[in-house]
C-alpha cells in the first residue's frame, strides 16, 4: 500500500519493522492498514508463512515524514503486536549497527569486515576489535578502531567474557562476530548474548576437526570448499545456519592453495551475514533462520 509525499525539500524518514508471530489471516493486512493509518509510505515488504512451524515472518521497509518518530511508532504499533501475539521491532533503517570484531590469528575475516565497514560496504559502526593475541593491534589501529587485548586460559575465561560483556555494554553493542575467533565461548556468554553472536567457520565440520582442516580436505580430495555463517549457540557450530558460500576446487590444488580458497569464501560468508543482520533481514526461527535477502 502506497501513498505519494507532497512536494518537499525533506525526504522522509525511513524505518524498519520486522515481526514474527502465529500464522492467521489478517496480519498483511494489519500492518498495512496501521502504516497507511501513521501516515507512512511502504517502501519493501517481505513475507513468508513456515508452514512446518506454523509461524509468520515479515519485514516492511517504510518511510514517515514528521511528526512521526521512532518513540511514537513503537509505542502505537504495539496494539497491532499484542493482538497478533507479534515478536516485533522497529529501526531506524540509516542506523549503523555498532558492532564488535573477535579474532586470533588468522585476520582475512577481520581485515575484509574492516576494509568493507571503511568504503560503507556495510551499514555497521566497528566500535571495537577484541582479541586474544596482540597480532592484528597494528592493523586495527590504521583503521582507527580501539583493539582490545584480552588474553584467555582455562583459569581466566570467566574473567575475560566478563571484560568482554562489559565492553558491549558500555559501547552500546548491537552484534558481536567472531572474525575466526578461535576460542570456545561459555554456555554462559552464548544465552547473554543470544541472536547477537555470529561465527564462521569451515563447512568441513564435523568431517574434519581440529587442526589444519584443509589439510585433512586435501588428503581425501574434496571437490567443494565451503563456509557456513551462523549464530552462535551453546551447541557448539551448530547454531542457526546464516549464510553458506562454497566454491569447487580440483585436484591440482596444494593444501595452501585450498587454504587461501577457504579464507576468501569465509569472507563472503561472513560479509553478507553481517550484513543481513545489521539490515535487520534475518529473522530466528528455531533451529533456522529466515533470511529477507
Amino acid at each position: 500500500m502506497r501513498r505519494y509525499w507532497a512536494m518537499t525539500t525533506e525526504q522522509p524518514q525511513q524505518y524498519v519493522l520486522t515481526l514474527s508471530c502465529p500464522d492467521k489471516q489478517g496480519i498483511v493486512h494489519a500492518v498495512s492498514s496501521y502504516l497507511f493509518m501513521t501516515g507512512c509510505n511502504i517502501e519493501d515488504s517481505q513475507q513468508f508463512g513456515d508452514r512446518d512451524t506454523g509461524l509468520f515472518f515479515m519485514r516492511v521497509h517504510f518511510g514517515a515524514e514528521a511528526p512521526v518518530t521512532l518513540e511514537k511508532l513503537r509505542a502505537s504499533f504495539a496494539a497491532v503486536g499484542d493482538s497478533f501475539h507479534m515478536d516485533w521491532q522497529i529501526h531506524l533503517a540509516d542506523d549503523k549497527m555498532r558492532i564488535v570484531l573477535m579474532v586470533s590469528k588468522f585476520g582475512h575475516c577481520l581485515n575484509d569486515l574492516l576494509f568493507r565497514s571503511r568504503i560503507g560496504a556495510l551499514p555497521v559502526e566497528i566500535a571495537a576489535v577484541v582479541s586474544n593475541h596482540t597480532d592484528f593491534a597494528e592493523l586495527v589501529g590504521s583503521y582507527g578502531v580501539p583493539f582490545h587485548h584480552i588474553p584467555v586460559t582455562k583459569e581466566t575465561k570467566p574473567e575475560a567474557e566478563a571484560r568482554l560483556l562489559e565492553l558491549v555494554q558500555a559501547e552500546n553493542v548491537e552484534l558481536v562476530v567472531l572474525a575466526r575467533y578461535m576460542q570456545v565461548l561459555s554456555d554462559d556468554l552464548c544465552k547473554a548474548l543470544s541472536g547477537r553472536i555470529i561465527n564462521i567457520h569451515h563447512s568441513f565440520l564435523p568431517s574434519f576437526k581440529g587442526a589444519k582442516p584443509y589439510h585433512q580436505a586435501h588428503e581425501r580430495g574434496v571437490k567443494l570448499i565451503g563456509a557456513t555463517a551462523h549464530y552462535v549457540t551453546a551447541d557448539l557450530d551448530e547454531g542457526p545456519i546464516i549464510e553458506q558460500e562454497v566454491e569447487r576446487v580440483g585436484h591440482d590444488l596444494t593444501p595452501e592453495q585450498l587454504v587461501a580458497v577457504g579464507r576468501d569464501v569465509e569472507c563472503q560468508a561472513l560479509a553478507r551475514a553481517v550484513k543481513w543482520h545489521s539490515e535487520h533481514r534475518v529473522l530466528l526461527n528455531g533451529k533456522r533462520t529466515v533470511v529477507f535477502a
